[in-house]
């Protein structure tokens, strides 16, 4: 069985950068058995309503601004994979979670620059799945859940964002390894919770963990919740491994956990 990962997309330069993260993550997809497909939840695909892919071929969505021109040009054209969509719906169906199926939107960054840098050759069917902010921790927990059972037919499930990510709290000219100490007092609280499994209070880090109002700003929230889809998603294993931890320009986290 396949575990699940919540793994950090970072800032979407990573995608062209050679460092000890984006070689963790190569590395990472090499020492994986080669998945049947993926299924990414992604923090840049928001909707009030679950969003799941049946796509041909995907496009590749630039959607941010100001960087390197040569980042533009990068292409990541995964194919879908039908009969998993289809599996995916009887799953949502028969735990009664309302879905719709999106049949033309392309792999935004949270989900290509990931994915490129597990799968460079894009060889592996991928199913897009939306993320909701506004959901409680523990219902997103229960969507993940739902798609337990395919990790049991080899499929690779990746929740992508980021444990810290304020966009105001970034220092662009500090990119020297270093941490703020609220980054790691919240980071290093959300190691312990995860390791012992307390879903109470991960439901409720805004209120227990310190400096969460930085650490996941209310306009920044989507990135945080990718978490709790690739967690539920290994709720009867309940085991959770910290692989990766560094930061970048003060602040921003680039974790990786396996679940399961």
């Amino acid at each position: 069985m396949f575990p699940s990962f919540f793994i950090a997309h970072g800032a979407p330069m990573i995608a062209l950068e050679n460092n000890d993260y984006t070689q963790f993550i190569n590395e990472l997809g090499k020492s994986l058995p080669r998945p049947k497909a993926i299924v990414l939840f992604s923090a840049h695909w928001e909707s009030q309503t679950q969003q799941v892919s049946d796509v041909d071929e995907f496009s590749t969505i630039y959607d941010f601004g100001g960087f390197s021109e040569e980042l533009y040009r990068v292409q990541y054209p995964a194919k879908g994979q039908k009969d998993i969509t289809q599996e995916i719906i009887g799953l949502f169906e028969a735990q009664g979670i309302s879905f719709s199926v999106d049949s033309s939107r392309g792999l935004d960054h949270g989900a290509w620059v990931v994915l490129r840098l597990l799968y460079p050759n894009a060889d592996v069917p991928v199913i897009s799945m939306s993320v909701n902010s506004q959901l409680a921790p523990k219902e997103q927990y229960q969507i993940g859940k739902a798609l337990a059972a395919l990790r049991e037919q080899d499929i690779l499930i990746i929740g992508s964002g980021g444990t810290v990510h304020n966009l105001r709290a970034l220092k662009w000219a500090e990119d020297n390894g270093l941490a703020d100490d609220w980054a790691l007092a919240f980071d290093e609280w959300l190691e312990g919770r995860l390791k012992a499994w307390d879903v109470d209070s991960l439901f409720d880090y805004r209120v227990l963990a310190p400096a969460s109002q930085y650490a996941v700003p209310p306009y920044g929230s989507e990135h945080f919740v990718p978490i709790f889809y690739a967690m539920g998603a290994a709720d009867q294993e309940r085991e959770a491994k910290l692989l990766h931890r560094s930061y970048r320009y003060g602040n921003l986290s680039h974790s990786v956990w396996q679940f399961g």
